[in-house]
């Protein structure tokens, strides 16, 4: 069938037109993310968002001269990675722009240099993360760093979002591997002096980290790497109480011992991982190293769980136990999962959070109650409400919630949405962050707008102002550029 997709409304320029296409699959394919109202609309045809053209530039270059186009043109410039998205971040909303030109950076995908002494790399940022470990992997480097979209995800894409990736504990987000970002914006080329660390005044890394494309373009970063692990071992422990997992792991949080993996799965996780189906609660442990045996850092955390009530089900050094592959196998499934469900008319979509421990088991409670009661009034129906820890700190967990409830065809967007506001509502009300690792984007910009001090807003604006004035930039995403 024929894609319906609105007029083309501007053409590029004769020097650009090798860059750029206006073919239907392609302006199609850049339309949505991959959030479960971006999976029904697409799989019902609506593509009334669609941009009028996608440009795949080759080199840097050719980032600058398409920004200086649409900067003249009045055309928005949507940063598109690979499209994993879940918040609404490659999705033009804004409505007053003459065009929308997606941006597409898998053309810039290469590891440019590598310092091996230095441990670090300059990576372009279309990079996805398969290809970026396959160059990495002949320096025996890696950056380790694998988020549940690793696939389907661009280095660029994690910087630009701030995301949470392999390791459960200690270096959780992209942040904390990055050394250097060099930046397009329309008033210029922004590159930060690569250094093991500094103390000069405010990160200009740190300004565009979690940008989210709407203060410039990320082409390309010093990253740093680790030595590829060869030691490693796993554990599963089970508990008859949730309450004392989660003292097990705020126990394990604040021992200094650093687990990579750190996952509490409650009992309804636990039983739709099929990692147990009894009423339980699993943590899934794993360590890791590349210079040193891990086996008696793994006991130790163990030792730990089982001082607050665990009992522990499976544990192997250099391998998975039966439950950790169990766990690994559906979190890697999940997202494909959930596409099928969204087939039939199931709601089945994530949120993610962070807070402080003590503030952990009322806003457990209070998701399950309110986002519960919204699922009821918005479907007629009791909805599936589950939660892991993703991530854990000294001062508090990152909990993972999963709603999956049976949806109305035709109407599965907006009972889902009734349903996020609930979710959004009740973060709020228990100063829990609007997300870890997903992002602001759009779709979590009121929670957003809440959370961020208004005078740091003004910043936010300033800076748009001044990097970008003719507000191109991925328009809406994190703040309004007028006040």
């Amino acid at each position: 069938a024929s894609l319906k997709l609105p007029p083309v409304r501007v053409t590029a320029p004769g020097a650009l037109a090798h860059l750029v296409s206006s073919d239907p699959a392609d302006r199609a394919a850049h339309t949505y993310g991959k959030a479960f109202r971006d999976v029904v609309r697409a799989l019902s045809g609506d593509l009334a968002a669609a941009p009028d053209l996608v440009a795949f530039p080759r080199e840097e270059r050719d980032v600058v001269d398409l920004l200086d186009w649409a900067a003249g043109s009045d055309v928005a410039v949507i940063p598109y990675g690979a499209g994993s998205s879940v918040v609404g971040g490659v999705e033009y909303r804004a409505g007053d722009h003459r065009g929308v030109l997606s941006l597409d950076l898998s053309g810039l995908d290469r590891v440019l240099e590598t310092d091996r002494a230095g441990r670090s790399a300059r990576i372009q940022a279309g990079a996805l993360g398969p290809a970026l470990e396959a160059q990495l992997r002949p320096h025996g480097l890696t950056l380790r760093h694998f988020p549940q979209s690793f696939e389907f995800s661009t280095l660029g894409g994690w910087l630009a979002t701030r995301a949470g990736g392999h390791y459960a504990t200690l270096h959780t987000h992209i942040d904390d591997l990055t050394a250097a970002l060099r930046v397009v914006t329309p008033a210029g080329v922004s590159e930060s002096l690569r250094l093991p660390g500094s103390g000069a005044g405010p990160s200009p890394d740190r300004l565009f980290l979690g940008s989210e494309g709407t203060l410039g373009i990320i082409t390309e970063a010093w990253m740093r790497l680790q030595d590829r692990p060869v030691h490693k071992a796993s554990a599963s422990v089970v508990f008859d109480r949730f309450p004392g997992a989660v003292d097990a792991v705020r126990a394990i949080a604040q021992s200094g011992l650093h687990p990579a993996n750190c996952r509490l799965l409650d009992p309804g996780e636990a039983a739709l991982s099929g990692v147990a189906g009894d009423g339980r609660s699993v943590l899934v442990l794993g360590v890791e190293s590349a210079h040193h045996p891990v086996d008696d850092r793994l006991a130790e955390l163990v030792a730990l769980a089982r001082d607050h009530g665990g009992t522990t089900i499976d544990g192997s050094s250099g391998s998975d136990g039966s439950a950790v592959g169990a766990w690994r196998s559906a979190f890697l499934r999940m997202p494909y999962v959930r596409d099928g469900l969204a087939r039939m008319s199931v709601i089945s979509e994530t949120f993610e959070t962070a807070c402080t421990w003590d503030r952990f088991p009322e806003l457990y409670e209070a998701v399950r109650r309110e986002v519960g009661a919204a699922a009821r009034a918005a479907t007629g129906a009791e909805a599936l409400i589950n939660c892991r820890f993703t991530h854990v700190y000294p001062d508090g967990p990152a909990p993972y919630f999963t709603v999956i409830a049976p949806g109305r065809r035709g109407s599965e967007v907006a009972q889902w949405d009734e349903i996020k506001a609930a979710a959004m509502r009740t973060l709020g009300e228990h100063r829990a962050t609007v997300t870890h690792h997903h992002a602001v984007g759009r779709d979590h910009r009121p929670g957003y707008d809440r959370q961020r001090p208004e005078p740091f807003a003004e910043v936010l604006r300033a800076a748009k102002r001044t990097l970008d004035p003719a507000g191109i930039l991925n328009p809406g995403v994190l703040f309004d550029s007028a006040a």
